[in-house]
């Protein structure tokens, strides 16, 4: 039997019986991220963002998000195959990046599928909240005027193939202030991004706009009432 990490044990349950202070604090005084993960900093451990979004919506994030993104990857590169003429360059990349993958495949066909996401859902400037920097690039570099983010961070090594860069590492990057590293892989950054958006009652980037109400009602089942863009999709992709 997996035995429990004491620590988390106890911090669950601080954060528990903490949770409607939290709650009005975030919600009425609007507090920059610096002060709150100076306040809650178990807010931003990846166990506790899980937690919190259940605290909320009685929903388990990220089991439900990754099972999600597994069950509709195959459809969803179908339907960006299928219409990969209407998106432009940027698409055609990625999918020809499936083809010249040769290890951890069903990883890289989710990370493709919710890449494209955005651009079938025409998410105009998604490329502000999805974005890349070399691991050696300075933190304050990346880090400056950016509202919020998810960066993957890749190996800056001039001798590796262009198309395909090694990952190193992937963040969540929120008021100029990187909450949250050391994140496997990209499903995962989406999974606890959306999670902290949640936690820290903000309203959805304008850039990722169809693409989080997406996450929210189709992938999540969080409510039903969606715009005509994304119930269209949503048609699409059960049919």
């Amino acid at each position: 039997m997996e035995k429990r990490n004491p620590n988390m044990t106890f911090v669950s349950g601080a954060m528990d019986r903490t949770f409607s202070l939290r709650r009005k604090e975030i919600v009425e005084q609007e507090p920059h991220v610096n002060l709150v993960k100076n306040r809650w900093p178990a807010l931003f451990l990846e166990h506790q963002v899980n937690c919190e979004f259940q605290r909320i919506t009685m929903v388990y994030l990220k089991r439900t998000f990754l099972d999600a993104v597994e069950r509709h990857t195959p459809k969803l590169l179908q339907m960006f195959r299928r219409r990969r003429a209407y998106f432009g360059e940027e698409m055609q990349t990625l999918l020809d990046s499936l083809d010249k993958q040769t290890s951890d495949i069903s990883m890289h066909r989710r990370t493709v599928a919710l890449r494209g996401l955005p651009l079938f859902l025409r998410d105009h400037g998604a490329e502000k909240i999805l974005r890349t920097c070399l691991n050696t690039d300075p933190e304050e570099g990346y880090t400056k005027d950016v509202k919020m983010a998810i960066m993957t961070v890749v190996e800056d090594d001039v001798g590796a193939s262009a198309s395909l860069p090694h990952v190193e590492d992937h963040a969540i990057i929120l008021e100029e202030i990187v909450v949250m590293h050391n994140i496997c892989d990209l499903p995962n950054a989406f999974a606890l991004f959306f999670g902290l958006l949640y936690a820290l009652n903000f309203q959805y980037p304008k850039e990722l706009k169809y693409t989080c109400e997406v996450i929210q009602k189709v992938f999540l089942g969080l409510g039903d009432d969606c715009s005509a863009r994304v119930q269209s999709f949503k048609n699409k992709l059960l049919q």
